[in-house]
Formats: C-alpha cells, sequence, structure tokens
C-alpha cells in the first residue's frame, strides 16, 4: 500500500465515558493520525472562512442543524489538508446509515475507504459505576472515584490539600444509564451497517487503558498494512 495515496481512515464508536478520547489521543501520538470530531470539522471551516465553511456558519447563527450535505463539504475540504497524510480517526461522525452512505461516497472519489469501524465494547452496569462515582477536586481538578480511586486522606485533595470536591451533575447513576440506552439505540442500525460490510471490529474496552490501546494499536498496524 502506498500510505501517501491511501492513508488510513478508522472511525471510533463508543458509548460516554467509554475512552474514545483517550485512545484517539494515543493513536494521534503513536501513529501520526489525525482525530476528527464534527464539532472540530465545523469550527475549523468557520474559521478558516471556506466556502462550506461560510455556509455551516449561517446555518449554525440561524440555530438550525448543520445538513448532512454541509459536513461531507466539510469533510471533503478537511481530508485535502497535508497534515492528514497518515491517515484520520473519525470521532462522532458518522452518526446515522445515510451519512455513513455518503462517507463511503466520499471516500471512494479519493481513492479510499473505512479500514475499520472500531466499536469500544462496554458492560453498561460496570459503565454506570464507572461515570457515576467519579468526582474531582474543586480546586485543582484532580480526579477521583468513589470505588477506584479515593484520596488517601478522606476529604483531603492528594494533590493541591484541597478539602472541596465537586460532582458533575449528568454523572448520577440514571442520567449515564439513560445516556448509554440511547447511545445504544442511536448506534445499533452504524454497527449493523458496518458488520454487514465486513468493516466492523468489536474491541473489549472495560480494561485497563494501556490493553485496550494494545488491541487498537493491533488494528491501526493492520490497517496500514492493507
Amino acid at each position: 500500500m502506498n500510505d501517501a495515496q491511501t492513508p488510513p481512515v478508522l472511525i471510533l464508536l463508543g458509548p460516554p465515558g467509554a475512552g474514545k478520547g483517550t485512545q484517539a489521543r494515543m493513536l494521534e501520538e503513536k501513529f501520526g493520525l489525525v482525530q476528527l470530531s464534527t464539532g472540530d470539522l465545523l469550527r475549523g471551516a468557520v474559521a478558516a472562512g471556506t466556502e462550506a465553511g461560510k455556509a455551516a456558519k449561517a446555518v449554525m447563527e440561524a440555530g438550525q442543524l448543520v445538513s448532512d450535505e454541509i459536513v461531507i463539504a466539510v469533510l471533503k475540504d478537511r481530508l485535502a489538508d497535508p497534515d492528514v497524510k497518515n491517515g484520520v480517526i473519525l470521532d462522532g461522525f458518522p452518526r446515522t446509515t445515510a451519512q455513513a452512505g455518503a462517507l463511503d461516497d466520499l471516500l471512494k472519489k479519493r481513492g479510499q475507504k473505512i479500514n475499520a469501524a472500531i466499536s469500544l465494547e462496554v458492560d453498561d452496569d460496570a459503565m454506570v459505576e464507572r461515570i457515576s462515582g467519579r468526582y474531582t477536586c474543586a480546586n485543582c481538578g484532580e480526579g477521583y472515584h468513589d470505588t477506584f480511586k479515593q484520596p488517601e486522606v478522606a476529604g483531603v485533595c492528594d494533590k493541591c490539600g484541597g478539602t472541596e470536591f465537586i460532582r458533575r451533575a449528568d454523572d448520577t447513576a440514571e442520567t449515564v444509564r439513560s445516556r448509554l440506552v440511547a447511545y445504544h439505540e442511536q448506534t445499533a442500525p452504524l454497527i449493523a451497517f458496518y458488520r454487514e460490510r465486513g468493516q466492523l471490529v468489536e474491541v473489549e474496552a472495560m480494561g485497563s487503558i494501556d490493553e485496550i490501546a494494545s488491541r487498537l494499536n493491533d488494528i491501526v498496524e493492520q490497517a496500514k498494512a492493507a
């Protein structure tokens, strides 16, 4: 494979709290890939003042949702930038099978394809415990957990000695479970879409960060060699 002509395109799927952001950053550092989220794409296009960016800006300023056509146009422009020569990780796009089909069409015109749609598989009950138990030091932001990481001295931050802690309002067990249900419902068609095409790779995502990173590294190595 000539990497300069056909850099790998990976899609990263996973519910809130599954570690997509952490893993994407590690893949960026190791392989020189570029993580592209819908929000970053749109903000970048608006800032650059491209035609697609101007269209996106007008829609957003009107308080409307940016159409799939505009997002695809923004992505098309972004894929032409030189910094993505080693490949990209798409995070948060596509969200629907219609977007997935449009993405396939765009990549085909560029002589590219989806090398792997990586689904980070989690245990919902464990995810509820993982997320709903999180809290941070109000002073320095150091993270803690009711079960997995408590301060060495109860009520005192290990890092700065602060004694005030905060929890995100949406990190309750009920809210987390609701978000997981919504994710599974919205993503199920995409999972089926990529499974039917032989592009889905399911990765156990309940282990340590390094364990999960090792699994993802293997997938990227295979994608680069394909």
